[in-house]
């Protein structure tokens, strides 16, 4: 009897904390942390004479640096990969608008792979992978979500009149007023998440919008660098944007390890590409670790970025270098072998797992080529001028242009004609990636909005998202200057038959006002507005096409139509004599059979 309760308090406190009983969780936390447009250069620790970033710096030397670490140059396709563990052109994700900027319908994400081990999970910030059903974060497992729609706070598609101070955000897709900074949301909340579930393991994925432009920012944040801009930088805003990011992890970090949470975390910082404003190649302003290319850019300043990580118990910590070729496809992998947790069978992934590397010294990988396939725009980037090609030192970019990126930092050095059998190899490699991507069904399907669905009764389409061959309309105050632009369709899938609204609207539903007007109740009246004065509304949706004229009062021109179950297209203009230009806001919502 004596031996039995011995075994049992022993037990008790295997699985117990003795702070209450409460139960210490045996799996890590997993906390990433990404930020928007911040590059390779603009840390302190890389060098970066003019940046400071204290915080980050004390966390670079607790950590593990991926050195060689690779993402895409734009938002939405890093953020796609990082969630799917594909590239960009396996998951339907490429570019930033034109309706590839969300994720193909049932596309298993990182979120659902720790929920379904058992993980509570959160998003607070940007997710930029779709706003509508199927593919918002509540949609692809994150159990909280809050967070501002599209690509950027303050974007037409995100809640009219956001400014990155007291903004509308989204938590579990209702729309809730906040107070203060976005950066300080973002970490507040997530904060708050951890204190509401640190006695289980929990996931957070924490995207900063910032310092993603506009560049807003407290102007005690960008006050130190003000003496520097136009000489040594181009914008003290965006680097006061990035030390408030620096403050706001230091207190992230402070409360894990007053709460006993640290050792047991594995903390993530990363960037989603190269920096926007940090660096000036031409100008000779700012820092980008001794490489060139910003954001956009298929050079290496474009897409190598910082990665750090630690996690004390699992041994992955003391300021190491791995100078391993790492890439974005790969975090899927390597946090489940780091967290023991089981990937599932019918996911695919393009990554492999590097966890070797993080916890034992001198491991290496096995020689690959690694993809970066960019191109803004609804059709696929398969062309090899829209490629960069990267294996072990080597970089070939638009399939013509090869780097030693070792010996030549600064890509100036063209050495395709003295390699033509590694040109040919690396060629090769993606031919060969490129066949089985084209069998994908993302490959050559649009991202479905879907419509009829219990889940989200009515839908929003905005002209940001709309296919077409316009150079794309993404700010609220080109809507509001009343800019034409031609992209006008949208994909859909139609889950329910039945009877549809279809409201066609020049202002969104939180700012109404008039086709042929300007909102009555504006709270962005620095905005300068221009009125349009289109006379007919055309749509063409499922081989049905309708046509109303405007009286210029409405606030919207609605259409009733009949759908069936099945994949559509939604073609919507405004007709201005003989100028025909896609609608700004459109709504569509299930009336019933």
């Amino acid at each position: 009897m004596k031996n039995i309760v011995i075994i049992t308090i022993a037990l008790f406190i295997a699985t117990h904390s003795f702070a209450g009983g409460k139960k210490t969780p045996s799996k890590p936390n997993v906390i990433l942390v990404l930020t928007d447009d911040q590059g390779i250069g603009d840390l302190g620790r890389h060098g970066n004479p003019y940046l400071k970033t204290p915080h980050l710096d004390k966390f670079y030397d607790e950590a593990v640096h991926m050195t060689d670490f690779h993402v895409s140059p734009l938002c939405t396709p890093t953020r796609g990969a990082i969630m799917t563990g594909r590239y960009p052109i396996n998951n339907g994700a490429w570019a930033t608008f034109k309706g590839r900027d969300a994720l193909s319908k049932n596309a298993p994400t990182m979120a659902d792979v720790f929920r379904q081990n058992g993980y509570k999970t959160g998003i607070f910030g940007k997710w930029h992978l779709g706003d509508n059903y199927p593919v918002r974060p509540t949609d692809c497992g994150f159990d909280v979500a809050i967070h501002h729609k599209a690509g950027g706070v303050g974007e037409l598609s995100d809640y009219w009149g956001n400014t990155y101070f007291n903004d509308t955000y989204f938590v579990n897709n209702l729309p809730t007023q906040f107070e203060g900074y976005c950066t300080d949301v973002w970490f507040s909340e997530a904060i708050k998440f951890i204190e509401e579930n640190k006695d289980e393991p929990f996931f957070i994925y924490l995207p900063t919008n910032a310092p993603h432009s506009p560049l807003i920012v407290a102007e005690k944040y960008a006050e130190p660098y003000k003496a520097l801009e136009g000489d040594k930088i181009e914008n003290a805003n965006y680097l006061g944007m990035i030390a408030n990011i620096d403050e706001n992890f230091g207190k992230l970090d402070k409360y894990l390890n007053e709460n006993n949470l640290a050792d047991n975390t594995i903390l993530i910082f990363m960037t989603d590409n190269g920096t926007q404003y940090g660096f000036n190649y031409e100008k000779g302003m700012g820092h980008n670790h001794g490489f060139r290319g910003n954001k956009h850019s298929k050079l290496e300043g474009g897409h190598r970025v910082p990665f750090l990580i630690r996690w004390p118990n699992g041994k992955v910590e003391g300021c190491r270098d791995v100078n391993e070729l790492a890439a974005h496809v790969d975090l899927i992998p390597t946090l489940a072998a780091l967290c023991g947790i089981k990937i599932p069978d019918n996911m695919p992934l393009d990554g492999i797992d590097f966890s070797l590397l993080l916890t034992t010294k001198n491991a290496t990988l096995e020689e690959r080529s690694v993809f970066i396939h960019h191109r803004q725009d609804w059709r696929q980037p398969h062309d090899v001028k829209q490629t960069c090609i990267l294996k072990e030192n080597w970089r070939l970019v638009n399939g013509s242009e090869l780097y030693d990126i070792e010996n030549d930092r600064l890509q100036l050095n063209n050495i395709a004609a003295q390699h033509p059998d590694l040109v040919s190899s690396l060629l090769n490699d993606n031919e060969r990636f490129l066949k089985i991507t084209k069998a994908n069904p993302e490959y050559s399907e649009l991202p479905a909005n879907v419509v009829g669905s219990k889940v989200q009764n009515e839908i929003t389409l905005t002209i940001q998202h709309a296919i077409g061959e316009g150079s794309g309309i993404w700010k609220p105050e080109q809507v509001a200057e009343g800019i034409k632009n031609s992209n006008n369709t949208h994909a859909l899938e139609v889950e329910r038959a039945g009877n549809y609204e279809i409201r066609c609207c020049r202002w969104p539903k939180e700012c109404p006002g008039a086709v042929w007007g300007i909102p009555a109740n504006n709270p962005k009246n620095a905005y300068t507005y221009q009125t349009i004065k289109p006379q007919k509304v055309r749509i063409s949706i499922a081989n049905q096409m309708f046509e109303k004229e405007i009286k210029g009062d409405e606030e919207a021109v609605s259409f009733k139509v009949k759908l069936m179950p099945g994949k559509t297209l939604l073609v919507n203009d405004f007709i201005e004599g003989k100028e025909k230009y896609g609608v700004y806001y459109t709504y569509i919502k299930y009336l019933g059979e």
